[in-house]
């Protein structure tokens, strides 16, 4: 087991979210205002619904971090959930349930599946944690694996590249946005995030699950309603020949460098990273909840029914680009750790 190792907990309508982030070197400095920036930009972009005008996210670090750096110690972060005060008797901990129960299931949700594999007769008992809400405290503890691979010279960004079929034209996206919302229905898209500065040999050949690039199609496939990823030119590749996709090799003898002047494989190669930039994109399915509902059953009657309508986005391709940087710098930072080892910032520097 990887030694940098974190866990989310929480529900969409409950007190708070929670995440405990364990195994970040002693000696990174954290910045609040930075880890809250990347907050505030999840819950922005054309598209977003009536939730993110309530909610203000601004991180809690409870424990792990001192004076402003991080001390060996377990990272505690808690994100407050101020639509809360509305929820208190309908997500009460303790009492007799309060609330109607939502019955009508939700095509492309967990609601469905959920209710069946924990035994459940209100679907709020699956939605209010399958929700992506929770990728506010996944956003979180990217912030602080950004900040320690910050200190090690490594940077990641992100980009929408694709919303509703629309590439790169920004006003183009909003206008289909918009139909999409005068309709009740949804949009998703594609976005892509790159990574600068990587050394080379993170990840390894070795064993199946040691591979780099399988971590990171791992950690973007678990963000919520992504249903493809790829990693240089990903999906291109079986429309080329061979060499139209692999990298040439060249050696500088002046700078005493091995380098490429292209970069399909997308800074990976047999699992492991090859010190170009490493880029991945995934795509975003559009959001289940429709304000125009898809037919669905009821759970109770098994009549059919228009699905359940619950607060959401019209599009949020946006915001999830950068839960796609949060977990890209959670695998980079992990990759790092294990491939230097170290207990101090100072110590992984050295090695």
């Amino acid at each position: 087991m990887s030694k940098l190792r974190f866990m989310t907990a929480g529900e969409s309508h409950g007190p708070q979210l929670t995440a405990i982030l364990e195994g970040i070197p002693a000696g990174v400095k954290i910045d609040k205002e930075t880890i809250d920036e990347d907050l505030f930009r999840r819950q922005q972009g054309y598209g977003r619904g009536g939730r993110m005008k309530i909610e203000s996210d601004k991180v809690e670090i409870v424990s792990g971090v001192r004076f402003g750096e991080t001390i060996g110690s377990p990272i505690t972060l808690v994100v407050k959930n101020r639509d809360w005060q509305n929820w208190q008797e309908r997500m009460a901990v303790f009492g007799e349930p309060k609330g109607d129960k939502v019955t009508a299931v939700r095509p492309g949700h967990a609601d469905l599946v959920g209710v069946i594999k924990y035994n459940r007769s209100d679907a709020r008992d699956i939605l209010e944690r399958s929700s992506a809400r929770e990728t506010t405290m996944r956003v979180a503890v990217g912030g602080v694996c950004k900040a320690f691979l910050k200190a090690c010279g490594i940077t990641i960004t992100s980009k929408v590249i694709k919303i509703g079929g629309v590439v790169d034209d920004f006003e183009a996206m909003k206008a289909k946005i918009d139909e999409a919302k005068t309709k009740g229905d949804t949009l998703g898209g594609v976005f892509e995030v790159t990574v600068k500065g990587v050394p080379v040999g993170l990840g390894s050949h070795i064993q199946w699950d040691r591979k780099l690039d399988a971590k990171l199609a791992m950690a973007m496939m678990s963000i919520q309603a992504i249903k493809g990823v790829e990693i240089g030119a990903g999906f291109e590749c079986a429309n080329l020949f061979g060499s139209q996709v692999h990298d040439e090799i060249f050696y500088d003898e002046e700078t005493n460098k091995i380098y490429r002047q292209t970069n399909r494989a997308g800074g990976v190669e047999g699992g492991m990273s090859n010190g170009e930039d490493i880029v991945i994109r995934a795509v975003m399915k559009p959001i289940p909840t429709l304000m125009t509902p898809l037919k669905s059953i009821d759970l109770e009657t098994k009549k059919q029914v228009l699905a359940c309508k619950e607060r959401s986005d019209t599009c949020a391709v946006e915001a999830a680009a950068v839960v796609g940087e949060a977990m890209t710098a959670f695998v980079i930072a992990q990759a790092m750790v294990d491939r230097f080892g170290g207990d101090s910032l100072t110590d992984i520097k050295q090695s």
